[in-house]
């Protein structure tokens, strides 16, 4: 079965018809072609798809698309500037050495946003905590948290 369901995506409202199995990843990625939203594991476990909904991180891949009506989705598509500046979370993960072969990055990117609108002065084991459910296969994590505690120095993160 289909059904019509509206949200706003990366600022944008949008209305699409969708299956009702889709997940929000596949929404994003196959029907949508943000494919800066990865899926790792497809269960959950690696964090490759997470995606900001309602200012919570979430793991795309276990999320049903039917059920993002209504709300707000952020994505690592809508983080840069118009002018195409990166966010300063993205900034930081160049800058630091947080991308490596970079399949991981955006969940790692959209994880740490989340955690600092919620926390701008999350010290280093909440960082960790935040991030616990995102598996960089490269093993930077320590290049990975010092970016995300860089943002602060940098200013913060909002633009």
């Amino acid at each position: 079965m289909t059904r019509k369901i509206s949200f706003t995506l990366n600022s944008d409202l949008i209305s699409y018809e969708i299956q009702e199995h889709w997940t929000l990843s596949h929404l994003l990625r196959e029907e949508m072609g943000l494919i800066g939203t990865k899926e790792g594991c497809g269960n959950g476990e690696c964090g490759a798809c997470t995606v900001i909904v309602d200012k919570l991180a979430i793991n795309s891949c276990l999320y049903l698309a039917i059920d993002i009506d209504g709300k707000t989705v952020e994505t690592i598509e809508g983080l840069s500037a118009s002018e195409g500046n990166l966010h300063p979370i993205q900034q930081s993960f160049v800058d630091n050495g947080g991308i490596q072969c970079g399949f991981c990055s955006p969940g790692m990117i959209m994880s740490s946003k989340a955690l600092l609108d919620e926390n701008p002065d999350a010290d280093r084991e909440e960082i960790k905590h935040a991030l616990a459910g995102n598996i960089c296969r490269c093993t930077g994590y320590i290049q990975i948290l010092d970016s995300v505690e860089k943002v602060k120095e940098m200013g913060g993160q909002n633009e």
